[in-house]
């Protein structure tokens, strides 16, 4: 099932995509399942929203993949390298991410994104999945010449529109399905990985990570990005597709 965050006749709503349309929910699937409203309205007639806008965090996965970690100048730590992003960061498809002033040089980084569906604190690796409603796509969008200056990554990996989500959550997601993530810049594919190649899998992640700190309904993991970041520049449109999931579109432009 795949669900979307929309914008209608200056409503947001939920809805379950149907081919061509969308099926309305009767409010947030997170919180109030899967009821629906009996209406239909066409996909071409909504703006796609960010399906999800963290109730309280982002939480990334830096060098996640060895091929990343190489290119990064260093090898995959042996347990989940973690840091946060703030909810501020997120925008959805077709929405603009802005490069800031304070920055010469920002980098795509194509991801897969789990969105956390119950309240995690101490959870096994083997029952971790119960406890995600499904998965997107995100783009870890970084101020690369402002992560290696200040030597820690909250303002470079933070600003505002540095999290791309979208376009929808997908409840049925098969991880061990072959999928890949494909990064493309003006229509040149950048990234290229399969999500099979991730040094610590998703249910490890989880584990580790509601380990340190409770995982609220809402919570995003961005789960690390294959080789091939690199920067983008105003006017650019940067894609990321993965199998399964579809393709997040954003347009660039400067503060």
């Amino acid at each position: 099932m795949r669900i979307a965050r929309f914008s209608h006749h200056d409503a947001i709503r939920f809805g379950i995509v149907d081919e061509t349309d969308l099926v309305v929910l009767s409010g947030d699937p997170m919180f109030t399942g899967f009821e629906t409203t009996g209406e239909r309205v066409p996909l071409s007639e909504v703006t796609l929203l960010a399906p999800v806008i963290p109730r309280s965090k982002i939480v990334c996965v830096g060098k996640n993949y060895r091929d990343h970690a190489a290119e990064m100048g260093g090898e995959a730590p042996a347990e989940p390298m973690l840091f946060l992003k703030p909810n501020t960061a997120v925008i959805g498809p077709n929405d603009a991410i802005v490069r800031p002033a304070q920055s010469e040089r920002t980098d795509f980084e194509g991801e897969l994104a789990v969105v956390i569906g119950r309240i995690a604190k101490n959870v096994s690796a083997d029952n971790a999945l119960d406890y995600v409603l499904g998965y997107t796509i995100g783009n870890d969008v970084t101020a690369r010449d402002l992560q290696r200056s200040d030597g820690q990554w909250s303002r470079a990996k933070g600003f505002d529109t540095f999290c791309p989500l979208g376009p929808a959550i997908e409840t049925d997601f098969d991880l061990g399905g072959g999928a890949r993530v494909v990064t493309r810049v003006n229509g040149e594919v950048r990234q290229d990985g399969p999500i099979s190649d991730m040094v610590h899998s998703v249910p490890d992640i989880i584990a580790y990570a509601s380990a340190a700190f409770t995982l609220l309904p809402g919570d995003v993991i961005l789960t690390g990005t294959p080789a091939g970041i690199g920067p983008f520049q105003a006017g650019d449109v940067v894609e990321v597709e993965i199998t399964g999931l579809g393709v997040l579109r954003n347009t660039v432009r400067n503060a």
